[in-house]
């Protein structure tokens, strides 16, 4: 086995300091972690022209609520 020298040693040690500052540098490490995403807001989607009527007469959509002119 072959010794270290001085100059290696300390350039060890440097690459030591300059990795550790490096690390306290990057984000993320003394900040808390992120809320978890929201879940997306859903709505019920508008009945469809032959779908039932969502007032519950029986009659299809297009001829109970969904008349245009009435």
């Amino acid at each position: 086995m072959t010794k270290r020298s001085d100059s290696d040693t300390e350039r060890f040690r440097e690459k030591e300091i300059r990795e550790k500052r490096h690390q306290e540098q990057m984000p993320g490490t003394d900040e808390e972690p992120l809320p978890p995403p929201a879940d997306p807001i859903r709505t019920e989607g508008k009945p469809k022209r032959n779908d039932p009527c969502p007032c519950g007469s029986g009659k299809k959509y297009k001829q109970c609520c969904g008349k245009q002119g009435a």
